[in-house]
Formats: structure tokens, C-alpha cells, sequence
């Protein structure tokens, strides 16, 4: 499975719940999560995206910690399953 298969199944996903799944970039900045998640409710969730079995670089790892302790939840998903898994219908 490549990854922009599990980025169209999170996609359809958080359509099926309600949200948005906007692919998110900045200029001038590498190794931003691939996409923003807006669910009802008003909850926020920054989405890092992988082929199965791949790992973050370490440029998006350090940006997902900056994040973190701004308190923002950041996700790394590799399958569908960790997709379901994120957001459960």
C-alpha cells in the first residue's frame, strides 16, 4: 500500500464524520504534517501520513514535538486500520 492511498482513506474518513482533511503546507518551511484535520466539536488534529512501516524523518519528528508541547495532537498514520483507529465512526 502506497502512502497517498492511506492519505485518500483518511480523507474519506473524516468526510464520513464530518470534518475536513485539508492538505496542510507551509512556504518556506519543510517537514510540516501532510494534513490538517478539523472535526466537529471544534477539535484540531495534525496528521503525518506513511507508507506501512515507514517512520517520520527526523525534521518531522522534531516539528510533531514542537507541536506537542503547544498542545497540539499530532498523528503518525501508516494504514488504514490506524486510520480507523484515530477516528472511530
Amino acid at each position: 500500500m502506497l502512502e497517498k492511498e492511506v492519505e485518500q482513506y483518511l480523507v474519506r474518513r473524516i468526510k464520513e464524520l464530518g470534518g475536513m482533511a485539508e492538505k496542510f503546507t507551509s512556504p518556506g518551511r519543510r517537514s510540516v504534517p501532510d494534513r490538517l484535520v478539523s472535526l466537529p466539536g471544534g477539535r484540531i488534529v495534525f496528521v503525518e501520513l506513511k507508507a506501512p512501516g515507514k517512520k517520520p524523518t527526523p525534521g518531522q519528528l522534531k516539528d510533531h514535538e514542537r507541536r506537542r508541547v503547544m498542545g497540539f495532537t499530532v498523528l503518525v498514520l501508516d494504514s488504514k486500520e490506524a486510520v480507523d483507529n484515530a477516528f472511530p465512526i
